[in-house]
């Protein structure tokens, strides 16, 4: 009667070691997906204003463009 209690305790264990590595493993994977959806939306904040400088600095560029064409 001991050993299938050791077995059983033995099995337990082993299932203990094997889902704390798991845990932790979610808890980084979690982490590193919400700083994957902030630098995501970082990068899209940074391009819709580096579009619309350009759209500024294309407007002035064509004021320019054709105020030299017309002297």
């Amino acid at each position: 009667m001991l050993w299938p209690m050791i077995a059983i305790v033995l099995g337990f264990l082993g299932l203990v070691v094997l889902a704390v590595p798991a845990v932790r493993v979610f808890v980084e994977v979690r982490r590193l997906s919400l700083q994957v959806a902030e630098s995501s939306r970082r990068i899209s904040s940074a391009a819709g204003e580096l579009e619309d400088a350009a759209t500024g600095l294309a407007a002035s560029g064509e004021m320019i463009r054709t105020a030299g064409t017309q002297s």
